[in-house]
């Protein structure tokens, strides 16, 4: 598998390596807020997707005072072509960390918080009870506050999802990432078919919670494929999706295939509409956790 990426980013750097768009801009990580949150992360020892992941808003979030937090350490069980957390040995559970991170939204003045996490295929509910730890600690410390949470699949462990559903986030997010074609290059270790379900599950625990999904694209994929993906989701009852342009985080990771025009993104936007997405949002710099508020 490291074989065929290494392949495939000598190909697309020799033959055809888009350029990156002046369109395809986002603001620069630096200012007030920008370095007080920073400072708050690093106090109370917690880690962000921001900046785990290298997301290109952390610059428009964190100066708006947002974070994205991820649990459960930062080093991931699997070795996605995609992502850049790191991977290797995960950390031991912190149970202190739930506490934390209310404490940290609640300096913030959140009221809508995301919380995601690293896979955790090493334990047996891929760590679903700090998920449901967090979304207690922070609807103990902020009432009112809404909890969002992105899980990853749990391996398909329905007992694990039912922990977070008890729980009661009031969003419930999975992402699919891309479409099924390109899962075995890009979505390593995980299976659409499995993510769909898990998705399906937890709309039928709890019918009433809003559940979520995103893709990136510029991956290879087609735009029929793309709102294929979307079409199999609405059918396993997702309310949400987000739609956004990868962008490879380091050389090591998979090469951008294709930027996609703010145009194609809009036809995205309508076509998840008239699926009956009740939220859809769609454009290049959109990332799963981004302006996570407005669906509600």
């Amino acid at each position: 598998m490291a074989r065929d990426i290494i392949k495939l980013t000598v190909l697309v750097s020799i033959e055809t390596k888009p350029k990156r768009p002046q369109w395809l801009k986002a603001p620069a990580p630096v200012g007030d807020n920008y370095r007080d949150l920073k400072g708050l992360v690093d106090r109370l020892k917690l880690h962000t997707v921001c900046d785990s992941a290298a997301c290109p808003n952390i610059g428009e979030c964190w100066n708006h005072r947002t974070a994205t937090f991820m649990i459960l350490g930062n080093f991931c069980t699997r070795r996605c072509g995609f992502c850049a957390v790191q991977k290797g040995q995960p950390l031991d559970v912190d149970y202190g960390e739930p506490e934390r991170v209310a404490e940290a939204c609640e300096i913030l003045g959140l009221k809508y918080a995301v919380i995601t996490s690293v896979n955790r295929d090493d334990r047996k509910d891929g760590g679903a009870d700090l998920f449901a730890l967090t979304i207690r600690a922070i609807r103990q410390r902020i009432p009112g506050c809404k909890v969002e949470v992105l899980v990853p699949d749990f391996q398909g462990n329905k007992d694990a999802m039912a922990i977070v559903m008890d729980a009661a986030p009031d969003v419930l997010n999975h992402n699919i990432e891309t479409v099924p074609r390109l899962y075995q290059q890009v979505r390593i270790g995980a299976r659409y078919e499995r993510s769909l379900e898990m998705l399906a599950w937890a709309k039928a625990l709890r019918p009433e919670i809003p559940t979520k999904s995103g893709l990136m694209v510029g991956l290879g994929e087609t735009n029929e494929e793309v709102v294929s993906t979307l079409r199999d989701l609405r059918t396993h009852h997702v309310d949400f999706a987000t739609i956004g342009q990868y962008l490879r985080p380091t050389p090591q990771h998979l090469p951008v295939l294709r930027y996609v025009t703010p145009a194609e993104f809009a036809e995205y936007k309508q076509a998840g509409r008239d699926l009956g997405f009740s939220h859809i949002e769609s454009g290049p710099l959109v990332r799963s956790s981004y302006h996570a508020a407005e669906a509600l």
